[in-house]
């Protein structure tokens, strides 16, 4: 997918949603995030670079989010 949901990023550095929500608010969260409507999208290439790459855990949350 081009962008995943705020919660799915979140979980990809260890946050959960309230944090993830707090620190995106704060300006704090490890990259960027869009606000569309009333919900924070993160670009997938800027989750991937703030991530170090492609890693196989990313990778499944990723594929978890397509198949949700």
């Amino acid at each position: 997918p081009t962008v995943v949901d705020l919660t799915t990023a979140g979980k990809a550095f260890g946050l959960g949603r309230t944090k993830s929500l707090e620190m995106v608010r704060a300006d704090e969260f490890p990259c960027r995030a869009i606000k569309i409507g009333s919900r924070y999208m993160v670009p997938t290439p800027h989750l991937v670079g703030a991530l170090g790459g492609l890693t196989p855990a990313l990778s499944g949350l990723i594929a978890a989010e397509c198949a949700a």
